[in-house]
């Protein structure tokens, strides 16, 4: 199967309250919707959580023989996990092997910049930025893994 991963992180203040999310789709299905806390941490670390988390998801539910297309508005992480920048942060460091660890036991997994406009990362982005103000209303207690949905994943 091919899957199309498109994430986003939010942070409220840099480093703030931390949030990420993503959405998986096959064949332009929505299969996986998630958001999560991070606690304080940066804006790049809530990208590069994001990312992680979706493709231990994705691998986590249908395995490595898939192909994965993982889409993100951070130009900076994508450039990174595509080895066209450096990674010297220590925290992204660690997530970005991380997740070139994972993405490597798939048959195919790349990496794209898009634009925040997208539809699918700002529909990720408004998923993400209510679950921060869920939060504040005590909606969800921190660090709460929260799959909103997860629709069919059974059928596929």
């Amino acid at each position: 199967m091919k899957f199309s991963i498109y994430t986003d992180g939010a942070a409220r203040g840099n480093p703030g309250k931390s949030a990420s999310g993503y959405m998986v789709y096959v064949d332009g299905r929505l299969i996986i919707e998630a958001s999560f806390y991070n606690g304080i941490c940066t804006n790049n670390v809530a990208e590069y959580k994001a990312a992680l988390k979706a493709l231990k998801d994705v691998a986590d539910k249908y395995g490595y023989s898939n192909s994965v297309e993982l889409y993100s508005d951070s130009k900076l992480m994508v450039s990174q996990l595509n080895q066209l920048y450096k990674t010297k942060d220590p925290n992204l460091k660690k997530l970005n092997s991380e997740i070139i660890k994972i993405a490597k036991k798939f048959e195919k997994c790349e990496f794209f910049n898009v634009p925040r406009e997208e539809e699918h990362i700002s529909a990720v982005d408004q998923a993400i930025n209510r679950f921060l103000d869920s939060l504040d209303s005590n909606k969800y207690h921190n660090n709460e893994y929260k799959h909103i949905t997860d629709n069919n994943q059974k059928r596929l």
